[in-house]
Protein backbone atom coordinates (compact mmCIF):
# COMPACT_ATOMS: atom_id res chain seq x y z
CA UNK A 1 0.00 0.00 0.00
CA UNK A 2 2.94 2.64 0.49
CA UNK A 3 4.24 1.83 -2.53
CA UNK A 4 1.60 2.81 -4.27
CA UNK A 5 1.00 6.07 -2.35
CA UNK A 6 1.87 9.55 -4.69
CA UNK A 7 4.82 10.41 -2.29
CA UNK A 8 5.83 13.43 -4.00
CA UNK A 9 2.27 14.90 -4.09
CA UNK A 10 2.15 13.51 -0.89
CA UNK A 11 5.51 15.04 0.41
CA UNK A 12 4.80 18.59 -1.31
CA UNK A 13 1.45 19.17 0.42
CA UNK A 14 3.12 18.36 3.93
CA UNK A 15 5.73 20.39 3.03
CA UNK A 16 2.90 23.11 1.43
CA UNK A 17 1.24 23.05 5.02
CA UNK A 18 4.81 22.65 7.19
CA UNK A 19 5.52 26.15 5.45
CA UNK A 20 2.41 28.11 6.08
CA UNK A 21 2.37 30.68 8.94
CA UNK A 22 0.12 29.98 12.23
CA UNK A 23 -1.97 31.71 13.54
CA UNK A 24 -0.37 34.24 16.30
CA UNK A 25 -2.86 33.11 18.86
CA UNK A 26 -2.18 29.40 18.69
CA UNK A 27 1.64 29.28 17.62
CA UNK A 28 2.89 28.47 20.76
CA UNK A 29 0.18 26.05 21.76
CA UNK A 30 0.59 24.00 18.65
CA UNK A 31 4.43 24.04 18.29
CA UNK A 32 4.68 23.03 22.30
CA UNK A 33 2.12 20.26 21.42
CA UNK A 34 4.71 18.63 18.62
CA UNK A 35 7.52 19.19 20.71
CA UNK A 36 6.17 17.17 22.85
CA UNK A 37 4.85 14.98 20.84
CA UNK A 38 8.37 14.05 19.26
CA UNK A 39 10.48 14.90 22.63
CA UNK A 40 11.83 17.89 21.16
CA UNK A 41 14.52 19.71 23.80
CA UNK A 42 13.25 23.38 23.21
CA UNK A 43 15.91 24.65 25.57
CA UNK A 44 18.63 24.18 22.80
CA UNK A 45 16.61 26.20 20.57
CA UNK A 46 17.72 29.72 19.00
CA UNK A 47 14.75 31.73 19.69
CA UNK A 48 11.34 31.02 22.13
CA UNK A 49 9.00 28.70 20.64
CA UNK A 50 6.55 31.23 20.37
CA UNK A 51 8.94 33.30 17.92
CA UNK A 52 8.71 31.11 15.41
CA UNK A 53 6.08 31.35 12.42
CA UNK A 54 5.37 28.07 11.48
CA UNK A 55 6.06 24.05 11.69
CA UNK A 56 9.10 24.40 8.86
CA UNK A 57 10.23 27.33 10.78
CA UNK A 58 10.36 25.75 13.64
CA UNK A 59 11.62 22.17 12.70
CA UNK A 60 14.63 24.08 10.35
CA UNK A 61 15.38 26.19 13.71
CA UNK A 62 19.13 26.90 14.51
CA UNK A 63 20.17 25.87 18.08
CA UNK A 64 21.65 28.47 20.64
CA UNK A 65 25.31 29.11 20.84
CA UNK A 66 27.20 26.59 22.70
CA UNK A 67 24.52 23.57 21.91
CA UNK A 68 26.51 21.74 20.20
CA UNK A 69 30.63 22.60 20.55
CA UNK A 70 32.84 21.39 17.50
CA UNK A 71 35.38 19.05 19.14
CA UNK A 72 38.22 21.34 18.71
CA UNK A 73 40.88 18.31 18.98
CA UNK A 74 43.85 18.08 15.88
CA UNK A 75 42.56 15.65 12.90
CA UNK A 76 38.90 15.19 14.38
CA UNK A 77 36.18 14.20 12.50
CA UNK A 78 32.80 15.33 13.62
CA UNK A 79 29.13 14.25 13.11
CA UNK A 80 27.17 15.86 9.91
CA UNK A 81 24.28 15.63 12.29
CA UNK A 82 22.35 14.40 15.36
CA UNK A 83 20.43 11.14 14.95
CA UNK A 84 20.72 7.38 15.17
CA UNK A 85 23.11 5.49 13.74
CA UNK A 86 22.10 3.23 10.76
CA UNK A 87 25.59 1.53 10.01
CA UNK A 88 28.95 2.20 9.90
CA UNK A 89 32.66 1.14 8.45
CA UNK A 90 34.02 1.06 4.79
CA UNK A 91 32.48 1.27 1.73
CA UNK A 92 34.80 -2.47 0.15
CA UNK A 93 34.20 -3.19 -3.06
CA UNK A 94 31.71 -0.19 -3.71
CA UNK A 95 29.04 -1.24 -1.64
CA UNK A 96 27.55 0.16 1.53
CA UNK A 97 25.20 -1.68 3.63
CA UNK A 98 21.78 -0.56 4.55
CA UNK A 99 20.00 -2.93 7.01
CA UNK A 100 20.18 -6.19 7.40
CA UNK A 101 23.08 -6.97 5.73
CA UNK A 102 21.43 -5.39 2.35
CA UNK A 103 24.51 -3.55 -0.06
CA UNK A 104 23.88 -0.72 -2.06
CA UNK A 105 26.48 0.93 -4.55
CA UNK A 106 28.58 3.64 -3.88
CA UNK A 107 28.16 4.83 -7.71
CA UNK A 108 24.18 4.80 -7.84
CA UNK A 109 23.99 6.68 -4.19
CA UNK A 110 26.23 9.60 -5.48
CA UNK A 111 25.03 8.95 -9.38
CA UNK A 112 28.91 9.94 -9.99
CA UNK A 113 31.44 7.21 -11.22
CA UNK A 114 34.40 9.59 -10.81
CA UNK A 115 33.58 10.26 -7.38
CA UNK A 116 32.76 7.02 -6.32
CA UNK A 117 35.98 5.33 -7.68
CA UNK A 118 38.16 8.03 -5.62
CA UNK A 119 35.75 7.35 -1.84
CA UNK A 120 35.67 3.15 -2.91
CA UNK A 121 37.20 1.53 0.09
CA UNK A 122 36.80 4.45 2.05
CA UNK A 123 35.20 4.99 5.52
CA UNK A 124 31.71 5.92 5.65
CA UNK A 125 28.80 6.65 8.33
CA UNK A 126 25.02 6.33 7.87
CA UNK A 127 22.64 8.38 10.38
CA UNK A 128 18.80 8.53 10.46
CA UNK A 129 17.75 11.70 11.79
CA UNK A 130 14.08 11.52 13.47
CA UNK A 131 11.23 14.15 13.58
CA UNK A 132 13.04 15.12 17.41
CA UNK A 133 16.27 15.65 15.82
CA UNK A 134 18.02 18.97 14.85
CA UNK A 135 18.05 19.21 11.06
CA UNK A 136 20.73 20.46 9.65
CA UNK A 137 23.98 19.24 8.26
CA UNK A 138 27.27 20.11 8.84
CA UNK A 139 30.77 19.42 7.56
CA UNK A 140 32.59 16.58 9.37
CA UNK A 141 35.76 17.84 7.81
CA UNK A 142 37.53 21.71 7.20
CA UNK A 143 37.98 21.91 3.77
CA UNK A 144 36.82 23.20 0.37
CA UNK A 145 33.23 22.64 -1.22
CA UNK A 146 34.07 21.73 -4.61
CA UNK A 147 30.64 21.00 -6.38
CA UNK A 148 27.45 19.10 -5.39
CA UNK A 149 25.06 16.54 -7.46
CA UNK A 150 21.41 16.55 -6.59
CA UNK A 151 19.60 13.28 -7.47
CA UNK A 152 16.13 13.39 -8.40
CA UNK A 153 14.31 10.05 -6.97
CA UNK A 154 11.37 8.32 -5.12
CA UNK A 155 10.20 9.46 -1.49
CA UNK A 156 10.07 6.38 0.48
CA UNK A 157 9.61 7.17 4.55
CA UNK A 158 13.52 5.75 5.38
CA UNK A 159 12.63 4.65 9.35
CA UNK A 160 13.82 1.55 10.23
CA UNK A 161 11.03 -0.94 9.39
CA UNK A 162 11.37 1.25 5.64
CA UNK A 163 14.87 0.56 5.48
CA UNK A 164 14.66 -2.99 6.05
CA UNK A 165 11.67 -3.25 3.68
CA UNK A 166 13.03 -1.60 0.70
CA UNK A 167 16.39 -2.99 -0.76
CA UNK A 168 18.71 -0.14 -1.83
CA UNK A 169 16.55 2.39 -0.29
CA UNK A 170 18.83 5.34 0.02
CA UNK A 171 19.84 4.50 -3.79
CA UNK A 172 15.96 5.19 -5.02
CA UNK A 173 14.87 8.06 -2.49
CA UNK A 174 15.94 12.03 -3.56
CA UNK A 175 19.47 12.75 -2.55
CA UNK A 176 21.58 16.06 -2.46
CA UNK A 177 25.15 15.74 -2.76
CA UNK A 178 28.26 17.19 -1.90
CA UNK A 179 31.42 17.19 -2.54
CA UNK A 180 34.48 18.21 -0.10
CA UNK A 181 38.33 18.29 -0.43
CA UNK A 182 40.70 19.19 2.51
CA UNK A 183 42.91 17.76 5.23
CA UNK A 184 40.37 14.55 5.00
CA UNK A 185 41.35 14.18 1.15
CA UNK A 186 37.59 13.76 -0.82
CA UNK A 187 34.44 13.42 0.87
CA UNK A 188 30.95 13.28 0.15
CA UNK A 189 28.07 14.14 2.10
CA UNK A 190 24.41 12.88 1.56
CA UNK A 191 21.42 14.04 1.88
CA UNK A 192 18.65 11.29 1.02
CA UNK A 193 15.43 12.67 1.24
CA UNK A 194 12.24 11.03 2.11
CA UNK A 195 7.92 11.04 2.23
CA UNK A 196 7.43 14.77 4.18
CA UNK A 197 10.81 16.24 3.03
CA UNK A 198 9.55 19.69 1.96
CA UNK A 199 12.78 20.86 0.38
CA UNK A 200 16.66 20.33 0.71
CA UNK A 201 18.43 23.72 0.98
CA UNK A 202 22.07 24.15 1.16
CA UNK A 203 24.12 26.89 3.16
CA UNK A 204 26.71 27.26 0.95
CA UNK A 205 24.72 28.38 -2.57
CA UNK A 206 20.94 30.32 -2.29
CA UNK A 207 20.47 28.62 -6.12
CA UNK A 208 20.00 25.21 -4.28
CA UNK A 209 16.31 24.70 -3.35
CA UNK A 210 15.42 21.04 -4.28
CA UNK A 211 11.62 21.84 -4.45
CA UNK A 212 12.15 24.93 -7.40
CA UNK A 213 11.39 23.53 -10.72
CA UNK A 214 15.06 24.04 -12.02
CA UNK A 215 15.62 20.59 -9.50
CA UNK A 216 12.27 19.10 -10.21
CA UNK A 217 13.03 17.46 -13.09
CA UNK A 218 14.27 13.42 -14.44
CA UNK A 219 17.66 14.34 -14.92
CA UNK A 220 21.05 14.70 -11.98
CA UNK A 221 21.87 18.12 -11.54
CA UNK A 222 25.45 19.15 -11.20
CA UNK A 223 27.64 21.53 -10.02
CA UNK A 224 31.76 22.17 -10.38
CA UNK A 225 32.64 24.89 -8.55
CA UNK A 226 35.59 27.40 -10.33
CA UNK A 227 36.30 28.46 -6.96
CA UNK A 228 35.48 26.23 -4.43
CA UNK A 229 34.28 27.43 -1.48
CA UNK A 230 35.71 27.36 1.66
CA UNK A 231 34.31 25.43 4.68
CA UNK A 232 35.37 24.82 8.47
CA UNK A 233 34.54 21.54 10.45
CA UNK A 234 31.51 21.65 11.86
CA UNK A 235 30.24 24.70 9.38
CA UNK A 236 26.71 24.26 8.00
CA UNK A 237 26.15 22.67 4.72
CA UNK A 238 22.51 22.39 4.19
CA UNK A 239 18.74 21.53 5.98
CA UNK A 240 16.11 19.25 5.55
CA UNK A 241 12.66 21.10 5.28
CA UNK A 242 11.14 17.82 7.80
CA UNK A 243 13.46 14.81 8.31
CA UNK A 244 15.71 12.02 6.71
CA UNK A 245 18.97 11.07 6.56
CA UNK A 246 22.44 11.85 6.18
CA UNK A 247 25.52 9.38 4.84
CA UNK A 248 29.08 10.69 5.05
CA UNK A 249 31.78 8.90 2.32
CA UNK A 250 35.39 9.72 3.20
CA UNK A 251 38.86 8.74 0.76
CA UNK A 252 40.02 5.24 1.72
CA UNK A 253 43.56 5.72 4.08
CA UNK A 254 42.38 9.60 4.82
CA UNK A 255 39.78 8.71 7.94
CA UNK A 256 39.29 6.17 10.77
CA UNK A 257 35.73 6.26 11.92
CA UNK A 258 35.38 5.15 15.71
CA UNK A 259 33.19 1.48 16.02
CA UNK A 260 29.87 2.94 15.87
CA UNK A 261 27.29 0.34 16.76
CA UNK A 262 23.99 0.94 14.78
CA UNK A 263 21.29 2.44 16.81
CA UNK A 264 23.90 4.57 18.78
CA UNK A 265 23.07 8.26 18.93
CA UNK A 266 25.00 10.98 17.55
CA UNK A 267 25.35 15.10 18.37
CA UNK A 268 26.34 17.35 15.65
CA UNK A 269 30.05 18.68 16.44
CA UNK A 270 30.64 15.27 18.54
CA UNK A 271 33.62 13.61 17.54
CA UNK A 272 33.49 10.11 15.41
CA UNK A 273 36.85 9.72 14.35
CA UNK A 274 39.91 11.33 13.21
CA UNK A 275 42.68 11.87 10.27
CA UNK A 276 44.87 9.86 9.42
Amino acid sequence: MWRLLPKGALSGAIGWGASRRLPVPLREKLLSGFARSYGIDVSEAEKPIAEYGGFDEFFTRRLRAGARPIDAAPGAVVSPADGTVVDCGVASAGKLIQAKGVFFELSELLADDAAAARLEGGAYLITYLSPRDYHRVHSPVAGRVVGWNHVPGALFSVNGKSVQREPGLFTRNERFVTFVEGVAGFAAVVMVAAVGVGHITAAYDSDVATHDARFVRAAVRRRVYDTPRPIARGDELGTFHLGSTTIAVFEPGKVALDRLEAGASTKMGASVGRVV
